[in-house]
């Protein structure tokens, strides 16, 4: 049985109303070193965006939850990203926005959420994640929950002209 709603946090769909968090913190330059974004999103695109943010992940390959806590106020993002069917496999990303919110709980809570989602529900072999070299509490956080380092990607990411690498995490169904 699907279940999203954890102790300290619930998992769902993006609405209409998340544009003003969208719009928050996909145009907050602290974290676009982890999320790829190299410019600003209009509010115009976010609309678009969640026009279509309803669309199946087996269609579009990808999938956005909000993070909730128990007040039904948002503490972050949940990405599945490069969904692939075939090879039973998909991406993560996590973000808790509020650095008051982090080490909470909320991440972890999500995260373990996200994995019983993708391996349990959607019956995915596997589930990976991207941490850059620096981001010791996501590794902290990956590690915690079963992932394992299975590569790293040196002088991956570009950031302020200079380079980091990147950490492969992988969670493989039943390991």
């Amino acid at each position: 049985m699907l279940n999203l709603i954890g102790q300290l946090v619930y998992l769902r769909a993006l609405e209409p109303s998340d544009i003003d968090f969208l719009y928050a913190l996909e145009n907050d330059t602290k974290i676009w070193e982890i999320s790829g974004t190299i410019a600003p999103y209009s509010k115009a695109v976010l609309e678009m965006y969640l026009d279509n943010a309803h669309r199946d992940i087996y269609e579009v390959k990808q999938l956005r939850l909000v993070i909730c806590d128990k007040n039904d106020e948002i503490k972050g993002l949940v990405d599945l990203f490069d969904f692939d069917p075939k090879n039973k496999r998909v991406g993560v990303g996590i973000v808790v926005s509020e650095e008051k919110d982090r080490n909470k709980g909320y991440g972890e809570e999500a995260l373990r959420l996200c994995c019983s989602y993708v391996l349990d529900y959607l019956d995915m072999h596997q589930i990976y994640a991207n941490i850059i070299a620096d981001n010791e509490a996501s590794i902290r956080l990956f590690e915690k929950l079963g992932f394992e380092e299975v590569g790293l990607k040196k002088d991956w990411i570009c950031s302020n002209s200079s380079f980091k690498s990147e950490h492969l995490y992988q969670k493989i169904k039943g390991k």
